[in-house]
């Protein structure tokens, strides 16, 4: 009789865990959503890739989240990369994840074929050989596509765990195209300006806390 209960709680106390752990994945899928913005948290100090970044959300599901760091200028340029192209276009730090890889972001669907849509009038990839072609024919400007080396990416509970633990400001408001496709070094900045509150003391804070 003991060792039927025993069993029977077993059961029970997996089915449990199962259905814990299904809630949890459902309310990650709520929780973030394609287009979402991540704001690095001022305590993320000496994080070269995320210190002081603003992440937006290109891809999200049951296995994790895949973004593009929107304002970690890099000393290159798409000419030096790509030789066919006449003309520079700036790229950015993407995340620390397949640097050696060239990806991009851009509002001009209608031109690019095989692009996935992020969110309202915002894709990213595509058809590259086409995008050389619009670009050396001058009909793609610079704040219409963003240039990246490597991604950042977190697996299927990672991205909540670190906003739970504070290390990121979600944002949930309709995408700014301005601030997405932005040249600025102040992207950081700007957005903490907006949250306001204590947020705005950090805005004016210099890179190394230890400085001020």
């Amino acid at each position: 009789m003991d060792t039927k209960i025993s069993i029977l709680n077993i059961f029970y106390n997996s089915f449990k865990y199962l259905k814990l752990i299904t809630i949890i994945k459902l309310n990650i899928l709520k929780f973030l959503k394609k287009g979402n913005l991540l704001i690095a948290e001022p305590s993320i100090i000496g994080d070269i890739n995320f210190n002081r970044s603003v992440v937006l959300i290109v891809d999200h599901n049951e296995l994790g989240s895949v973004g593009f760091i929107l304002n970690k200028k890099l000393n290159y340029s798409t000419s030096e990369l790509i030789p066919d192209l006449k003309y520079n276009f700036p790229i950015y730090n993407g995340g620390p994840v397949e640097k050696e890889n060239l990806y991009f972001i851009h509002c001009i669907p209608e031109l690019i074929s095989n692009s996935l849509k992020i969110k309202n009038n915002i894709y990213w990839g595509g058809d590259f050989n086409r995008i050389i072609e619009l670009i050396n024919n001058e009909e793609i400007k610079s704040n219409q596509i963003k240039f990246f080396l490597g991604y950042s990416g977190w697996n299927e509970t990672q991205l909540k765990s670190e906003i739970d633990s504070a290390s990121w400001i979600l944002e949930e408001d309709e995408i700014n195209r301005n601030l997405i496709f932005s040249n600025s070094d102040n992207v950081w900045k700007e957005k903490l300006i907006d949250l306001g509150g204590e947020y705005l003391i950090w805005s004016n804070s210099p890179d190394n806390p230890s400085h001020n």
